[in-house]
């Protein structure tokens, strides 16, 4: 039904309504025109007779006029306020059923009609009857076409006839009108009677779902995610940048929604307003941005120094970049970046499997490589520190946590105690504080894969005394060899270390390239191995080298 239809059809009910109050009024009017005169007829006959009885008694009773001429005044003037008393009760019941007359006429009206100012489905239907409605609601499925109002200024539009849209006679109009007392018409001037009807529709689901596909708001394409508000950095501190809104329809939400404007027959669906889309999870106000923001504001405040040369700061500019917020707005670090960041702390300071120069006591210079020994950061225990360092949001100053130490920083980092072994010369010293405090020619392993010494930086592992060496375990229980020493210093957990050997008669020289060369270990003369063990503690660097 077009616009000029209904508003021609509600001036006819207007009309309607104009012409019965019109009536009513000029019922009203002629009433009062009709008791008028009576009441003026009726006072003329009274003071009539009021004169006839006055001259009667002027004629029988002349004599008593003659003494108090203001009797006859009174009687007169009594006359007339009892008539004015009698039209005014008359005037005010006429009034009292012309209101009555138009209360029951409009409570006559509103049996059959809505009342003024009704609104089904937002829609007027101010003193329209139930057929008025159904016919309109029929009208409305034949020509209805909804209009989707997106994002962007975009629109699309679903027309019923699309998708075989029929209205089904229901009680939900009846039920409106059902509720309105025809009697209690009045109230409708003291609010706003708008309700909700239950329309019943049919349609095609199957055409609902291909119109639905066809919707350029539903493909994939065009469909952006929300993105949250969350904290990021300025190059100062961290602020909040604002939500992305996005495009992505929320499919359960819109197609409740598209039903029930259907089912209202509402012109325009504005996609925005009714929250069709996916929402970001968290806006500018939300208290968990909020807060995300202050903690790692707080954050940037904290410094990590690591006192080993060269010196290394943590500050808010790496601090900054290895923050950010899970879906839940905590905030969290990267273990990616930080792990970057500790692994480059292990290049420059990491001392395992380098290569170190020495300078033997002969003056000979030697590159060693190899071993286990050196610095060595622990780079999960180092993660968690550091992590917590700059939660505390204070000033450290540290080395990095390790998972084995060094005598000292620097490019010897064994120190100046330590024992080495000269594989070439056969030699090895035992040196404290720089200065030599026992040597010896030494036996070392046979120069082939399987026996040989193998050349690095180590340390002292273990002491024990009267130990038996064993070798590898064979077939059929026993051992390659049993081989029982009085003094044990271990280099290696494979069985490499500083031992007497009662058995060799001569040390040094290339005794070793002969098949009395050792299994890898390192034979001494047994008074210098005591003597050796006696002043060796755990722990002491060993430099293997040739």
């Amino acid at each position: 039904m077009s616009d000029k239809e209904r508003q021609k059809e509600e001036r006819s009910s207007d009309e309607i309504v104009e012409e019965t109050m019109k009536e009513i009024m000029e019922s009203i009017a002629d009433s009062e025109d009709e008791e008028t005169p009576k009441a003026s007829e009726s006072e003329e006959t009274a003071e009539s007779k009021e004169e006839e009885e006055s001259e009667e008694e002027t004629e029988s009773e002349i004599f008593f006029l003659n003494d108090d001429t203001s009797f006859d005044k009174e009687v007169k003037n009594h006359g007339k306020k009892h008539g004015k008393k009698k039209r005014g009760r008359i005037i005010i019941a006429g009034i009292l059923g012309a209101i009555g007359l138009i209360y029951l006429g409009f409570s006559l009206f509103f049996i059959n009609h809505f009342y003024f100012g009704t609104k089904i489905n937002d829609v007027s239907f101010s003193g329209k009857t139930v057929k008025d409605v159904e016919n309109y609601m029929k009208k409305q499925v034949s020509d209805y076409t909804l209009t989707l109002k997106e994002r962007d200024g975009k629109t699309e539009t679903i027309q019923g006839s699309a998708i075989d849209l029929q209205y089904k006679n229901g009680k939900g109009v009846e039920e409106v009108k059902e509720n309105q007392n025809p009697f209690l018409w009045f109230t409708a001037f003291f609010g706003n009677d708008s309700a909700q009807a239950t329309v019943e529709v049919s349609y095609n689901e199957d055409k609902l779902k291909q119109e639905m596909a066809s919707l350029e708001c539903l493909k994939e394409e065009n469909q952006t995610a929300p993105v949250s508000a969350q904290p990021v950095f300025n190059g100062e501190q961290f602020e909040i940048q604002a939500e992305t809104l996005g495009t992505q329809i929320d499919q359960e939400t819109f197609l409740k929604v598209l039903h029930d404007y259907v089912g209202q027959f509402r012109a325009t669906l504005d996609l925005d307003k009714e929250k069709c889309y996916v929402a970001p999870k968290f806006t500018t106000e939300s208290k968990e941005v909020i807060s995300a923001k202050d903690s790692m504001n707080s954050y940037l405040n904290a410094s990590v120094t690591y006192t080993v040369e060269p010196k290394t700061v943590v500050d808010k500019s790496l601090i900054s970049q290895w923050m950010t917020v899970d879906e839940n707005m905590n905030v969290t670090f990267s273990e990616d970046a930080m792990g970057a960041y500790i692994d480059e702390l292990c290049n420059r300071y990491n001392t395992v499997g380098k290569v170190r120069t020495i300078t033997t006591p002969t003056g000979k210079t030697a590159e060693v490589s190899g071993g286990g020994y050196g610095w060595e950061i622990d780079k999960d225990a180092e993660y968690e520190t550091l992590v917590n360092n700059i939660k505390s949001g204070e000033a450290v100053e540290r080395e990095p946590v390790y998972s084995q130490t060094a005598a000292s920083h620097g490019a010897q980092d064994f120190g100046t105690t330590y024992l080495e072994v000269d594989l070439t010369t056969q030699h090895m010293w035992y040196i404290v504080d720089g200065t030599v405090k026992l040597e010896t020619d030494v036996v070392t392993g046979i120069p082939v894969p399987e026996r040989v010494t193998p050349q690095g930086t180590y340390t002292i592992l273990e002491k024990m005394r009267n130990k038996t060496l064993r070798g590898d375990k064979k077939p059929d229980g026993t051992y390659e060899y049993e081989t029982p020493v009085e003094y044990w210093m271990r280099v290696t957990w494979t069985g490499i270390g500083f031992h007497d050997a009662k058995w060799q008669t001569a040390f040094g020289g290339e005794i070793y390239k002969t098949r009395k060369g050792s299994h890898g270990c390192i034979n001494m003369p047994p008074a210098l191995a005591g003597q050796l063990y006696d002043m060796l503690q755990v722990g002491c660097p060993v430099v293997i080298h040739y």
